[in-house]
């Protein structure tokens, strides 16, 4: 099987990204996960990593956004969504779309940090990979609730320009990723 691995216009390929999103998590899925009924943030980019077919195997959007971390503000990059179909699980395409995320976040030169929200069982696969807990207070906005604390998964972050803080408040100023 070849892969073409691809970062693309979040909105223009959504329709290319929707059906493994659809696959993997339908609504009686997300109705049962900790994130239920949270608003998430549409990815300004997607690492979409196709077969030969065109099919979409594997997915992450990649969301850019002033924070203010402790008050200062700054640049970060976002991961979310990271989707990968189940019949070409551990063969290293997650690895290869998150590497090709970071190195977009690397080649921009203007993200400070990337964050990502996992749930507990995903943790370890992204602290092989460079990630690192956040152990503060994250502050979200959610429509019809304003600004509110996001704990519903767990924070972590990864160096880019700069050393990612792992202590203090992070307040995304929108929606989630």
């Amino acid at each position: 099987m070849s892969i073409e691995i691809e970062v693309l216009n979040g909105d223009a390929s959504w329709e290319l990204a929707h059906p493994l999103f659809k696959a993997i998590w339908p609504p009686e899925v997300v109705a049962q996960l900790p994130w239920a009924g949270i608003t998430f943030a549409h990815a300004d980019l997607r690492v979409l990593v196709q077969d030969d077919t065109g099919d979409v195997l594997c997915h992450v959007g990649l969301y850019r956004r002033m924070i203010t971390w402790n008050g200062q503000k700054m640049h970060i990059g976002g991961i979310g969504g990271m989707l990968t179909r189940a019949d070409v699980r551990n063969r290293g395409l997650a690895t290869m779309a998150l590497n090709a995320a970071i190195q977009t976040f690397q080649a921009e030169g203007t993200v400070n940090f990337a964050t990502l929200f996992c749930a507990p069982d995903r943790a370890p696969f992204y602290m092989a990979r460079g990630f690192k807990p956040f152990d503060g207070t994250v502050y979200v906005e959610q429509p019809n609730q304003g600004r509110v604390r996001f704990a519903a998964i767990a924070p972590y972050v990864h160096d880019l320009k700069r050393t990612a803080p792992t202590l203090g408040t992070i307040d995304l100023g929108g929606l989630p990723w």
